[in-house]
């Protein structure tokens, strides 16, 4: 693989303009673009780094069941970086768990590729900007091409007709909802769920980089993602981890407990306190910390699951975030894609226990998850790894002109039915409010 390392002034711009590239090449020459940032946000255990994959030397194709063993056996065949994503329903392959709801969005169930080339965007210790492309092929005139396109413009554009943002539950039977799962807690079914609904757009138009690109200034994130499949787009603005590994260490950062960020640095700090005070958003976190034990467990060394941090509270641009760490000693018998299958998908994304939760979202929500409650990331030629959870994301079918996007929070016995709904909308507002703007009918 051939490197190239150039010097620049403008970091920021030159990530821009070099996914601007990428995204404006015909399909044919480049169907596939995966964009992780760290939008510069420090964050426990580092977050995503700045990288550009671009197309695909190998698309990996998944008939096989298992497709976490596909995986491992094409990268085993031919070690190199893997970067795509799993989709949410994968939960099928793994238990005897099925998926009712109509898919609406049509993106594959699990994608993943060998991309032709990685751009890295860095800084150095002794504060250079640089940009590193490895790829196959002529990396010079990579660049030359990258740097002749002109950078996106960085404006809103005129008020036109906005598309109708709906969600597919009623304020009504979202409470209902929340009460029958609350019924469920009192029978022993489950002691907590994580209950999502979906938000949707029909017959509109977007440009899929303007929209990522005004998402990702409203709610900047350490775990932000932009894909591009053919007419098929993710536009994500993660905070939260799934798994990572480095070396044999694998460690889970699971997020539940949020607030929103004050007006006034006062009530900043205050609303900050109550939610690192709050007994029922550390009560939920500690059962998700208590079930990604038990999921790393089953890959690792006896007596190596720890908690590294518990009730961590990070501050993001509109909401402050309880975020825990558990990591753990992979034992030697444990492929890194074992490790993945026995962690997925994200507990923080469905409930406990576990099997029991994902059984009861099926009959509870009315949309199929696909792509969100997934993870995005990637895998490296020497099979380390790092997924972020798919949350805050905007899936859009330039093809049947469909958007969606799904919010949730973890309902326990003791939830407010009406405070959850209102959490909801808070999470929502980000992505809601760049689809009304930037997005035509």
């Amino acid at each position: 693989m051939n490197a190239l390392r150039i010097d620049v002034d403008d970091i920021h711009s030159i990530r821009w303009q070099a996914l601007a590239w990428a995204v404006d090449q015909p399909k044919n020459s480049v169907g596939f673009v995966a964009y992780l940032t760290n939008n510069d946000i420090v964050y426990p255990n580092d977050p995503f780094p700045n990288r550009l994959f671009i197309g695909a030397e190998r698309v990996i194709s998944f008939a096989n069941p298992d497709a976490f063993q596909t995986l491992a056996d094409a990268h085993s065949r031919q070690p190199s970086f893997l970067v795509g994503y799993w989709g949410y329903d994968l939960k099928n392959q793994l238990e005897a768990l099925k998926s009712r709801n109509p898919d609406r969005l049509g993106f594959p169930e699990v994608y993943f590729v060998e991309p032709s080339w990685i751009i890295d965007f860095e800084t150095s210790a002794e504060g250079a900007n640089y940009v590193l492309i490895r790829g196959n092929g002529d990396a010079q005139a990579l660049w030359e091409q990258i740097v002749a396109v002109q950078p996106p413009a960085d404006h809103e554009p005129p008020l036109a007709a906005s598309p109708a943002v709906r969600c597919r539950v009623s304020y009504e039977e979202y409470l209902a909802n929340v009460e029958r799962i609350q019924r469920h807690i009192l029978a022993g079914d489950v002691y907590e769920l994580n209950y999502c609904i979906e938000f949707f757009a029909e017959a509109i138009d977007l440009d899929p980089l303007a929209i990522y690109r005004a998402l990702n200034q409203r709610s900047p994130m350490p775990f932000s993602n932009f894909l591009k499949l053919g007419d098929r787009y993710v536009m994500g603005a993660s905070p939260e981890r799934f798994l990572k590994k480095e070396g044999q260490k694998i460690l889970s950062q699971p997020i539940k407990g949020t607030i929103r960020r004050g007006k006034t640095p006062d009530e900043d700090n205050t609303l900050r306190t109550e939610l690192l005070q709050s007994e029922k958003e550390r009560a939920e976190n500690l059962m998700i910390v208590d079930l990604v034990r038990n999921d790393l467990a089953r890959s690792a060394q006896t007596g190596s699951v720890h908690v590294d941090e518990l009730f961590g509270i990070y501050g993001f641009q509109h909401v402050y975030q309880m975020i825990s760490t558990v990591s753990a000693t992979l034992r030697d018998d444990v492929s890194w894609a074992k490790a993945i299958r026995q962690a997925f998908p994200m507990g923080s994304m469905t409930g406990a226990p576990k099997i029991r939760a994902m059984e009861l979202i099926d009959e509870l929500e009315v949309s199929r998850r696909g792509v969100y409650s997934g993870a995005i990331g990637f895998v490296t030629p020497e099979g380390d790894f790092d997924f972020s959870v798919v949350i805050r994301t905007l899936l859009y079918n330039a093809q049947n002109r469909y958007a969606s996007f799904s919010v949730g929070s973890a309902i326990t016995y003791d939830a407010d039915p009406v405070q959850e709904w209102e959490e909801c909308l808070l999470k929502a507002r980000a992505i809601r409010e760049v689809i009304e703007r930037f997005a035509t009918v």
